[in-house]
This record gives C-alpha cells, sequence and structure tokens, in this order.
C-alpha cells in the first residue's frame, strides 16, 4: 500500500431495494488526515450511503476498498473490526449511564479471577477521562458522572474519543451538528480537526454548508443518490455549494426575483404557486 492508497473507497457503488434505485455510481474516496464532506439535502440518500459504508447493507453494485483491498462486509460488526466507526447524530449514548460505562459498553474492562471478576470501574473512569480530554473535553473531570448532563457536543465528543480508542481509523460522522447550538457545534468542529490531526480518514455528512467548508478537504454533493458534485477545498464558493444543493437552481436569481416582485408589489411576497415575475 503507497502512502497516496486511499484508507476507503467506493468504486461506481449501486443500492437498490428491489425496483428502486438509491444509490448510483457512487464513486469517493478519502485518504488518512483527510476530511471528506458529503453534503445533501434530505432525501438525498445520505443515510443508505452511510449504512452501506457501515456494512448495514451491502452494494447492489460496485465495490468498496480498503487499503486499496476490495471488501465485503458481512454486517456492521465486521465493519467495524476493519476499523470503520459510525458516530450517530446524539452519539450513540446512554443518558442514565455513566461516562465510564458508556465508553466501555460491550468490552468493560473487569478485575477480579474466574466467577468473581466484576467491572472495574475506576480503570474505566480513569481511562474514559482521559481520552475525553485529549479531545479538548477539559470540562469532563469524572468518569461516574451521567452522560444525561452532557451537552449534546460532549456526547457526540465522548462517541468520537471511544471510537479513536478502539482504533478507528475510519470516522464517518452522521450529521454531529445538526441539533447542536452555534458554541457546542463549534466545539464538535474542532473535535473533527483534532480526529485530522491524527491520521484518521473523516467522512463527514451534514446538509449545513458553513459547518462542511469549517473542517472540509474534499467534498461531494449528493442529489437523488448521485454525486453531482466532487470538489477540493477553495474551488466552489458558499453559494455555488448551496445552489448545487438545491438541485442546480440559483438561489441568488431566485431571492433577486422575490425583491424585485416584492418592489412592485407594495412590498408584498408573490402568492403560493404564483410566477415572481407575475
Amino acid at each position: 500500500m503507497s502512502d497516496n492508497t486511499p484508507v476507503i473507497e467506493l468504486r461506481n457503488v449501486d443500492k437498490s431495494f428491489g425496483p428502486i434505485d438509491v444509490l448510483h455510481e457512487i464513486s469517493l474516496k478519502v485518504g488518512a488526515g483527510e476530511v471528506l464532506c458529503l453534503l445533501g439535502d434530505n432525501g438525498a440518500g445520505k443515510s443508505t450511503l452511510i449504512k452501506t459504508l457501515a456494512g448495514v447493507h451491502a452494494p447492489t453494485r460496485g465495490e468498496i476498498l480498503v487499503d486499496g483491498e476490495p471488501v465485503s462486509f458481512s454486517g456492521p460488526r465486521d465493519a467495524q473490526e476493519r476499523g470503520i466507526a459510525t458516530v450517530h447524530q446524539f452519539g450513540g449514548t446512554y443518558p442514565l449511564m455513566s461516562i465510564g460505562r458508556n465508553f466501555f459498553m460491550g468490552v468493560e474492562p473487569t478485575k477480579g479471577f474466574g466467577p468473581f471478576k466484576i467491572f472495574d470501574r475506576a480503570k474505566a473512569n480513569k481511562i474514559a477521562v482521559e481520552e475525553v480530554q485529549k479531545m479538548g473535553i477539559t470540562r469532563i473531570t469524572d468518569g461516574d458522572r451521567l452522560v444525561g448532563g452532557l451537552s449534546g457536543g460532549e456526547r457526540q465528543s465522548l462517541a468520537i474519543a471511544r471510537a479513536v480508542y478502539f482504533g478507528a481509523r475510519v470516522l464517518i460522522l452522521d450529521e454531529p451538528t445538526a441539533a447542536l447550538g452555534v458554541k457546542q457545534a463549534a466545539h464538535v468542529l474542532r473535535i473533527v480537526n483534532e480526529a485530522k490531526k491524527r491520521g484518521l480518514a473523516v467522512i463527514f455528512i451534514t446538509h449545513q454548508v458553513m459547518h462542511a467548508m469549517a473542517v472540509g478537504d474534499h467534498f461531494a454533493v449528493l442529489i437523488r443518490g448521485a454525486i453531482a458534485a466532487d470538489f477540493r477545498k477553495g474551488e466552489k464558493s458558499r453559494e455555488e455549494i448551496a445552489d448545487l444543493m438545491a438541485g442546480g437552481e440559483s438561489m441568488a436569481d431566485l431571492e433577486a426575483s422575490i425583491e424585485g416582485y416584492m418592489e412592485t408589489h407594495d412590498g408584498h411576497p408573490p402568492k403560493v404557486g404564483q410566477e415572481a415575475s407575475a
């Protein structure tokens, strides 16, 4: 494997459910220390693409490559063992459990011998707090604290820190800032940059252009299950990206038409179904 080999790559991937085609010839790749921003509005096919990358769905056609080698995931656990971790919108955490318990859910450290083994709470708490603080969440100092008391951004950070600790090489972030306020979203974006610095390949799924532009190196716009545009940082403006996500309709032209209508109609906007030029 050369240094330029993508950590994960999709080549001409289609996904169909019976007669319904959901993904059409998706070709994407992301390397170590790179953030690929996958942009698309609701219904663009982002969820299906995430599930295909994470091993939930197998491609109908095309192939997925990890480190340049074709792979076929038997399920999500198989994808995880290949180092592909998915963090969903609310971090996949359990509010009524402690930070330490959440961090080691399913892989709890134990102490004692044989039938007398018990959960090693002190070890779990220590490691969880250390790993979260490495991600910049210095406010968390107690592993016994309930996750329900954390902010949305802190929950996302906990889930990302957990994925990194357990060997993730590809981090798929599903709308991590969608339900967050400005301050919390900014913190999650800092965590994304930290993951990038650590050499992870990050796939950042979002419909918020500004958040994508803050962290992205490579961008792809998904419309109705197909890649409508694929470009690098600096090649397109925020307005151009927004237009692409709107299906090619120029929002600037639309706004200008509405303003022109209002100027000639005493400030009243167009009625529903009425042409702005009427």
